[in-house]
């Protein structure tokens, strides 16, 4: 999974989230047609992302009546990585850090503290 999230450019990115938005195989001209109505990018200008993220094996394409793409890495997967990689490079590994921000910097409300005890609560507390 690293690996292949580390390759993604905030412009092949944005392909991404089109599939992954879509939840399923789109062809060319449903992604070009999504991403030229949110950045206004020319057809090769979105071709070429898709080009390079099928060889660097970010997508993978399906020959039907035409070329169908497909993620090879899930919205999940990709969050995980990217989440990882921010705490390393801004906080030098200490998530704790990145909790202390958030909370000084008012992006958890508390309705979000709430949710996070939820989740780290260990059964029998």
């Amino acid at each position: 999974m690293k690996n292949l999230a580390e390759k993604i450019s905030a412009s092949e990115l944005e392909v991404m989230q089109v599939l992954w938005e879509a939840g399923d195989a789109l062809p060319l001209a449903d992604i070009r047609k999504t991403l030229q109505s949110r950045f206004d990018w020319s057809d090769p200008t979105v071709k070429t992302l898709i080009r390079r993220l099928c060889e660097k094996g970010v997508l993978r394409q399906e020959k039907r009546e035409v070329f169908y793409y497909l993620p090879c890495l899930s919205r999940d997967e990709y969050n995980a990585w990217a989440a990882g990689d921010m705490v390393n490079r801004l906080f030098k590994g200490n998530a704790q850090e990145l909790v202390a921000a958030l909370v000084k910097g008012k992006g958890l409300t508390s309705g979000d503290i709430d949710e996070l005890r939820k989740m780290f609560k260990v059964e029998g507390d």
